[in-house]
C-alpha cells in the first residue's frame, strides 16, 4: 500500500530533475527518515533511522525538514555520483550533510567534513570509508530523497519488506526540491560513538520470569554484540539469564529497546525494524533516549546496562 502525496507529511516539495546514483552500496545501505509508527496493529513496524538523532541532524544541517529521507550506510562503503542540472542545463550544485559514525569521506578524493554541510557539484563522486567508531553514517542532501511514500513513510523494512529494497549498483534515488531556507549553521560538532556502551534500562515487564540473580547479571555483566545483528535486533554474548518459569508467553506486544531473553538465556536487543509481537519474556527495556546510540552498537562492541533509577 502506498500513501498519496495528498495525505502524506509535508516533509518535502515535489522531485526536481537532481538525482543520487548509486555506485556502490557498501554492506549495506538503505533509504531512512523517522518511521511510520501507529501502525503496529495492523503487524507494521515502526522502521526508520536507527539513530534517529543522526538522521535529524543531518537534515537540519542542510535546511530539511527533520523527518525527509535520507541514506543510512551500514560500515561504510558507500559511493554515490551526484546529478543536477539547472533548468537551463547548466551544471548546478546540490549541498549535503554527512552525520552518525564519523568515517573518512571524500568528493573526487578530497576529504568532506562530517557534521557540516558540503557542496557536490553535478558529475562529482561521493565516497564514505570505514567508520573509526560507530556503525551507521547518516547522508542528507538539501531537499531529501524523493522515494516512494508506503504507509507515511520512505524508510526501508528489513522485517517487513516495506518501502524501497536495500540500496544496490545502479539505483537513481530522484531529489526533492527545498522547502525550507539554509541554515545559517556550518558545523554541529558532536563527540564520537563510545567504543564501549553503557545503555540505561528500566526493569520489565516480565522480570518476574528470570531468578532474582539474573537482573543483577544483566547490569553486571559486559555484554558483547554478535555478528548476528541487524537492525532488526542486536544478540548479545555473554552469562545466560535463568529463568524461574517454564514454557513460552502468548504473542505480546513488543517496542523498541525491548530486551526479549530467548531460551538460551542471552538477550537480543530490539531496534527499528523489531516484530511488534513477540513470545519471549522481556527483562528490561531500553530508556528512549538511549535508543539512537543502541543503533550505532557495531558486531564485537562492549555493552553494558544501568538502570535509569
Amino acid at each position: 500500500m502506498t500513501t498519496s502525496e495528498a495525505t502524506a507529511p509535508a516533509t518535502s516539495a515535489p522531485a526536481t530533475s537532481a538525482r543520487l546514483e548509486v555506485l556502490a552500496p557498501g554492506p549495506l545501505a538503505t533509504v531512512q527518515d523517522l518511521g511510520r509508527p501507529g501502525w503496529a496493529h495492523l503487524g507494521v513496524p515502526g522502521s526508520g533511522a536507527a539513530d534517529r538523532d543522526s538522521l535529524a541532524l543531518a537534515n537540519r544541517l542542510v535546511g530539511n525538514p527533520e523527518n525527509a529521507a535520507g541514506i543510512e550506510a551500514t560500515f561504510g562503503g558507500l559511493r554515490v555520483r551526484v546529478h543536477c542540472r539547472a533548468p537551463s542545463g547548466a551544471p548546478s550544485v546540490m549541498y549535503a550533510a554527512l552525520t552518525g559514525a564519523p568515517c573518512p569521506a571524500t568528493v573526487d578524493g578530497r576529504s568532506v567534513p562530517v557534521d557540516a554541510p558540503f557542496p557536490l557539484h553535478d558529475g562529482q563522486t561521493l565516497h564514505l570509508g570505514v567508520p573509526d567508531s560507530g556503525l551507521r553514517t547518516y547522508l542528507a542532501v538539501r531537499g531529501g530523497l524523493d522515494t516512494p511514500l508506503v504507509l507515511g513513510s520512505r524508510s526501508t523494512d528489513l522485517l517487513s519488506g516495506i518501502g524501497p529494497q536495500p540500496l544496490r549498483t545502479g539505483d537513481r534515488l530522484p531529489v526533492c526540491r527545498p522547502v525550507l531556507p539554509f541554515p545559517a549553521v556550518d558545523l554541529a560538532p558532536r563527540t564520537a560513538p563510545p567504543r564501549e556502551f553503557t545503555l540505561r534500562v528500566v526493569r520489565g515487564p516480565r522480570d518476574d520470569w528470570f531468578d532474582d540473580a539474573s537482573y543483577t547479571t544483566l547490569l553486571g555483566a559486559r555484554w558483547e554484540a554478535t555478528s548476528r545483528s541487524n537492525r532488526i535486533g542486536i544478540r548479545l554474548d555473554g552469562p545466560a539469564l535463568t529463568r524461574v518459569r517454564g514454557g513460552e508467553l502468548p504473542a505480546e506486544g513488543m517496542v523498541t529497546g525491548a530486551l526479549q531473553v530467548p531460551p538460551n538465556g542471552r538477550p537480543v536487543l530490539f531496534l527499528s525494524d523489531h516484530p511488534v509481537t513477540g513470545g519471549y519474556p522481556v527483562i528490561a527495556v531500553v530508556d528512549a533516549a538511549d535508543l539512537p546510540l543502541a543503533g550505532q552498537i557495531p558486531p564485537g562492541a562492549a555493552v553494558r546496562f544501568r538502570p535509569t533509577r
